[in-house]
């Protein structure tokens, strides 16, 4: 593809996990393979695995302890990715520059109050009026600026008050398609003209035992015994949540150039479908969001983002290998977990990150994935939701940033 004004490149990454903050640190998690190792979290959610995040100081990037107090861990998460993408991107900390970039946000509903739940569950329980004892005991132990679960917006309030991106907002709620839909719009909105620079990501504390149980309920966890994603087969199946931050500073080209920043890769398109959820519905919009197989497929490196539910691994697994027959595939969930609004957008820093080095991941899981014979030139990244919705991402290399 041919560089044009509208072109629209990476060129900054912020990504935080369980292996560490930096898109380097994470490549070279990635790279000691075979089989590298993840960081799990196994006794103190037993039977289920958590992918935890490693010690921060969150003053790096939230210099003031009173922004840092009124943020529960998944607006810290956001914020603190948020600022590492626009640090790497060489975006000086300027309103008058930082307030012309936009952002697209992907957020769930923000984290509830346990010590509330329990106390409302404790009160009403044998109780004849519940409904009184809900309501009056919602209205004096809830702080007055919160309810029950937090507002989804609030991550990128925050990242407007700490870091002053205040160009334009908007925020996509709805799990896995809410990463996909935050990288289309952005995306759209550049190629089109409508922005120039956008700042656009998501985050997902994953440590939560009320999030843990809500996803257990549904029969959605992995339990008892921990194996990479590409090898949970019912009824062995089942998500490791993982806590992740990933942000990317979106531009088009000619605006890069013009700041003389270098870009990372290209992201070509951005794609995403939702439908209900029978086998050859899914498989049928799955194709169809999937880009066409461009040049030698051992050259097309695939970063899946998979859930490690068996049924739906079993589409894409199908759908990958008729439309990308010989090409890498890394369910890159075997290592961060699952994290589902960011998971998108950690697939896209580590895509872009991998074509940057000019190197292609290693096999997560020898098993089941094959190595790759060919320097990556363009990467693929998918999601299919949990529940909902499937998406998919091309990006191109590019002569220019190398980590």
């Amino acid at each position: 593809m041919t560089e044009s004004a509208r072109d629209v490149v990476i060129t900054g990454i912020g990504l935080v996990s369980s292996l560490g903050e930096g898109v380097a640190a994470h490549l070279d998690a990635f790279a000691r393979g075979p089989a590298p190792q993840p960081k799990i979290e196994a006794e103190t959610y037993a039977p289920y695995f958590v992918h935890p995040l490693p010690p921060l100081d969150w003053s790096n990037q939230i210099p003031k302890k009173g922004d840092q107090r009124q943020m529960e861990t998944w607006q810290k998460l956001g914020t603190y990715a948020a600022g590492l993408a626009l640090d790497d991107a060489g975006i000086p900390a300027d309103e008058a520059v930082r307030g012309k970039i936009d952002m697209v946000v992907a957020a769930g509903g923000g984290e509830r109050d346990m010590t509330v739940d329990a106390l409302v569950m404790e009160r009403a329980r044998g109780s004849n009026d519940r409904d009184r004892i809900v309501n009056e005991t919602l209205s004096t132990e809830l702080r007055p600026t919160l309810f029950l679960t937090q507002l989804s917006n609030l991550l990128a309030g925050n990242i407007s008050i700490v870091h002053k991106v205040t160009g334009s907002s908007r925020t996509f709620m709805g799990e896995e398609a809410a990463g996909i839909s935050a990288f289309a719009s952005a995306r759209a909105r550049i190629a089109s003209g409508q922005s120039d620079i956008c700042l656009v990501g998501g985050a997902f504390s994953a440590e939560r035992k009320d999030l843990i149980l809500n996803f257990d309920l549904a029969e959605l966890m992995l339990k008892d015994e921990w194996r990479p994603v590409s090898s949970r087969v019912a009824p062995h199946d089942g998500i490791a949540v993982g806590s992740v931050g990933a942000f990317v500073i979106l531009e088009s080209a000619e605006h890069a150039a013009a700041r003389s920043a270098l870009a990372y890769a290209r992201l070509l398109t951005a794609t995403g479908d939702r439908g209900r959820r029978e086998t050859a519905a899914t498989e049928a919009r799955f194709e169809a969001v999937l880009p066409p197989q461009q040049g030698p497929a051992e050259e097309t490196l695939v970063l899946s983002g998979a859930t490690g539910i068996a049924d739906l691994l079993a589409i894409e697994h199908s759908v990958l290998q008729n439309t990308f027959p010989g090409a890498p595939v890394r369910a890159y969930g075997t290592l961060l977990g699952h994290s589902f609004e960011a998971q998108l957008p950690a697939g896209i820093a580590l895509a872009a990150g991998a074509l940057s080095r000019g190197e292609a991941l290693p096999p997560l899981d020898p098993g089941e994935e094959q190595p790759a014979s060919a320097r990556p030139r363009r990467a693929v990244v998918t999601a299919i939701g949990h529940l909902h919705a499937e998406g998919a991402c091309l990006l191109e290399a590019v002569d220019g940033r190398r980590l």
